[in-house]
């Protein structure tokens, strides 16, 4: 993905610049998230999650799932329900993704700790460079319990529904710590849409989570 953002003509490290550059679009401060970024996100599985800890830099891939869709091939749609998890009335707050990971993984204590932020990438393998798209993001996680972990957990197992079919994986897996990732930075690279084509997405300066 890093030739994504040498594409796009801005450096990732900057959610503000380029949001109306000549070759793309996008969407300011304050607004929903555009319907083509959380299309793209509903229509992956696996992002690599990129963090911080005493080490040094590392990375790891996970599969997620994005509320407000059950299948990859189903676009989601431009207004979710309020009631769908991941989303709510404040359009705002932007999209949330769950994944599945043990806080004794070195990724998962480095997510636990206080004010831990992560960067990602979305996309699939194996693309024609005219067509190439995906996914860029930076946000927090955090665990999940409770009534927000069986909501989260919901949008998880109908993502992936073979996890429901497994007694043995269903039974590991809800042992294992629920998290949710809510991005508050999200650029999409479309080239398909013309060379070096995006749109971002930005949370409003302090919006709070839901």
């Amino acid at each position: 993905m890093a030739d994504m953002a040498e594409m796009s003509g801005r450096e990732p490290s900057d959610p503000t610049a380029g949001t109306h550059g000549a070759a793309g679009t996008g969407a300011g401060c304050g607004t929903a998230c555009p319907a083509a970024i959380r299309r793209a996100l509903a229509a992956h599985t696996t992002l690599t999650l990129a963090y911080v800890d005493e080490d040094g830099p590392q990375a790891c891939a996970v599969l997620y799932a994005t509320g407000g869709t059950t299948a990859s091939s189903s676009p989601a749609p431009d207004h979710a329900p309020d009631s769908a998890p991941g989303h709510g009335p404040d359009v705002g707050s932007g999209p949330a993704l769950y994944f599945v990971t043990a806080t004794t993984t070195r990724h998962g204590r480095a997510l636990a700790e206080p004010d831990a932020r992560v960067a990602f990438t979305v996309q699939r393998d194996g693309q024609e460079w005219g067509e190439l798209t995906g996914i860029q993001g930076r946000g927090r996680c955090r665990i999940l319990a409770g009534a927000e972990r069986a909501a989260g957990w919901r949008v998880y197992t109908e993502r992936f529904p073979f996890v429901e079919q497994s007694d043995r994986l269903r039974g590991a897996l809800e042992r294992t710590t629920l998290w949710e990732l809510r991005p508050d930075w999200l650029r999409l690279i479309d080239n398909g849409q013309g060379f070096g084509h995006k749109e971002e997405w930005q949370r409003p300066e302090g919006q709070p989570l839901p």
